[in-house]
């Protein structure tokens, strides 16, 4: 017991996940999330005994809110829901981070990860494009994966893909999606709109980004974080 507590106190937690607020944008476009009161604590105190009050509030937003995976079921109407993902592809996963972030380029291709060993690893591209998040700038010439970087990682094994920008596409309106066709067709769930991937090490931590279990649902937000050992 000892020397999992001393493990755990020598382990950096490292959030990776933009908070979620009434009224935030995520993608230009979708509606913004709204928080309202279903029991507020002076109602609540009707309920209870005296003394004794909650807070219960309800949330309505589209799932592609905030920092969010999305799963095979997103693009492709016979793959996995959210309910149908192995903790094994979202939880304390190997990971490898690719950063090009200050290289002034955008796409991030299969040259720049041909050197990687990813197979069994989350794969977090540390583009920088979260540096404008909150800003209309965010969704402005942003960064991406590759037609064949996504071909490149799923050939290659890779478990999750993970970025810190607005989509792992190009998103030009009505343009192709070809990462999100080949990644999440290959069964690779995809998060977006990560942050802070500048405070990971290139190999050596731990990732973690699970939704709720919901039946018939392509995408959710996910608390996103890494566990990075006092050795990487």
């Amino acid at each position: 017991m000892a020397d999992n507590r001393d493990e755990r106190a020598a382990t950096r937690w490292v959030e990776l996940s933009h908070v979620i607020s009434a009224g935030m944008t995520t993608y230009p476009g979708l509606p913004v999330p709204e928080v309202t009161p279903y029991l507020t604590r002076d109602s609540s105190r009707d309920v209870y005994e005296e003394g004794t009050s909650f807070v219960i509030d309800r949330i309505t937003m589209v799932g592609n809110t905030g920092t969010y995976l999305d799963s095979p079921f997103h693009r492709h109407a016979d793959g996995a829901d959210l309910a149908g993902l192995p903790l094994s592809s979202l939880a304390d996963l190997p990971t490898v981070v690719v950063r090009t972030a200050g290289l002034g380029t955008r796409a991030v291709t299969a040259e720049m990860l041909a050197d990687l060993e990813v197979s069994g690893c989350a794969v977090l591209l540390h583009t920088g494009g979260d540096v404008h998040w909150g800003t209309p700038r965010y969704a402005d010439d942003a960064p991406f994966l590759s037609a064949g970087g996504a071909q490149w990682l799923a050939d290659n094994g890779a478990t999750l893909v993970g970025i810190d920008s607005v989509n792992i596409d190009d998103a030009r309106p009505h343009g192709p999606r070809p990462a999100h066709t080949i990644l999440l067709g290959a069964g690779i769930p995809i998060v977006e709109h990560l942050t802070n991937l500048a405070a990971l090490p290139l190999t050596g931590a731990r990732f973690t980004a699970a939704p709720p279990l919901v039946a018939g649902f392509g995408t959710f937000p996910v608390r996103a974080y890494a566990a990075v050992p006092s050795s990487s």
